[in-house]
């Protein structure tokens, strides 16, 4: 059987497996390790321990639970709320402020936790019913929030990002900084579309009768400073040779704690286990997906798969931009099915050497890859903030959020269109402070 045969096998093969909803560290185990046997017989077995321990020995994967810890702090408290207050209150005479104000909270939880989930629920709890409750459509409220989340996986620092990072073997401090500019792109053309449709469906002024003075727009500020401090100190420290990405996402994790207990109260030790407990079993979860998926490539790379297709397509005669669409294309389906943890582990090994021959900068299409996995978080049939959504606004009904969130996918599509006629939006930031 050829390498590329082998290749559709081993994908047909891994998406049935996931799609029985077993645990994704296991399946990309079990399908690595089925190959492994089938075509190299049993003695390939011992390479196995060898192969995921030292895969698991990169330091940088320190910073993992560390960031992790950090969000599960900030989500434990009432810090979304007060972003969102906050944002409402100096926004409330922009035309549909309220959505405006949901997206800017969603864009700054993001930076504080890295998660997509964890931002929908905490600000989408708030939010979602102020919107409804003011008079804007259930599936303008729902649709921008569960957006607005898939900004937590882009905006640094990004979890998501940083597994990009160990697969690809690029600079995580780059990748961080790639984000900021994309990031504020993306929030920016949400903005303008809720603005827009807030407009036309004449939600403008359904708030304004609302007049908050200059005291109680400066209220909440005390609260949310410490934790932007928290985020420039920890850009500060990673960009300023001061701290690596694993040192500084420790100190990042321990002031995020020390923040919640002295600002929020969140100082009991049931308080303080289930932050811990819950950074620990994410974890955990990631740190198994990343084993088994390395095991992956080096299943993938010793039946000379990943190989294959990289002479395959490096040989095909075509524009580079029609390669880089097949893969968006690519990309856009794996979401629809698998989480972005695991697309990025199991297609990046393949795909670095394909985006290498064709010219493209691998910091660059990591930042077009993460958009790729934000419209997977919003795609049917496993959309997972869609999801959290439905959760949080249970009488809301699927297709209404889907209905809501499709302009805001189209939004997506225009930034990496915009990335790709400027890619300079993401490898600036990154070559001016970092050579």
């Amino acid at each position: 059987m050829s390498p590329l045969a082998i290749g559709l096998l081993v994908f047909a093969t891994t998406i049935l497996v996931l799609a029985t909803g077993l645990p994704i560290s296991l399946g990309l185990g079990a399908v690595a390790l089925g190959f492994m046997i089938f075509f190299d017989g049993w003695n390939s077995i011992h390479f196995v321990p060898e192969t995921i321990f030292s895969g698991l020995e990169d330091f940088t994967l320190v910073s993992l639970p560390m960031f992790i810890i950090m969000g599960a702090a900030v989500a434990s408290s009432r810090a979304g709320s007060d972003l969102y207050e906050a944002l409402a209150r100096w926004l409330h005479k922009v035309p549909g402020s309220l959505v405006i104000s949901n997206i800017g909270a969603c864009a700054l939880f993001s930076a504080l936790t890295g998660s997509s989930p964890a931002t929908c629920a905490a600000i989408g709890k708030m939010g979602i019913p102020e919107m409804r409750k003011r008079g804007y459509d259930a599936d303008l409220a729902t649709g921008s929030i569960a957006a607005g989340g898939t900004l937590g996986i882009l905006i640094p620092p990004s979890i998501t990002m940083i597994l990009y990072g160990i697969a690809s073997e690029t600079s995580i401090g780059r990748l961080f900084l790639a984000g900021v500019l994309p990031g504020l792109l993306l929030t920016g053309l949400f903005m303008a579309w809720a603005l827009f449709l807030s407009w036309k469906r004449g939600t403008v002024l359904v708030d304004q009768d609302r007049i908050y003075s200059l005291e109680e727009k400066l209220e909440l500020l005390p609260r949310l400073l410490p934790f932007i401090a928290i985020i420039v100190g920890v850009i500060y420290a990673l960009y300023g040779g001061i701290a690596t990405p694993s040192e500084a996402a420790g100190v990042g994790a321990a002031l995020c704690l020390i923040m919640v207990i002295f600002i929020y109260k969140v100082w009991r030790p049931m308080d303080l286990w289930i932050i811990l407990r819950d950074g620990l079993r994410e974890s955990g979860m990631l740190l198994l997906v990343i084993g088994t998926s390395i095991l992956f490539g080096y299943m993938m790379s010793s039946l000379q798969v990943t190989q294959s297709v990289a002479e395959v397509i490096a040989e095909m005669e075509v524009n580079r931009w029609v390669i880089l669409a097949a893969i968006n294309l690519l990309l856009l389906v794996a979401g629809m099915f698998l989480p972005p943890a695991a697309i990025i582990l199991v297609t990046t090994p393949i795909l670095m050497p394909v985006i290498t021959a064709a010219g493209f900068d691998p910091v660059w299409f990591g930042v077009v890859l993460t958009i790729n996995m934000e419209l997977g978080l919003i795609t049917p049939p496993v959309g997972l903030n869609l999801f959290v959504i439905n959760g949080i606004t249970p009488d809301v009904r699927l297709p209404t959020i889907l209905r809501g969130a499709l302009p805001f996918m189209g939004c997506m599509v225009v930034a990496i269109v915009i990335l790709c006629l400027v890619p300079e939006l993401a490898t600036w930031l990154p070559d001016l402070l970092m050579g």
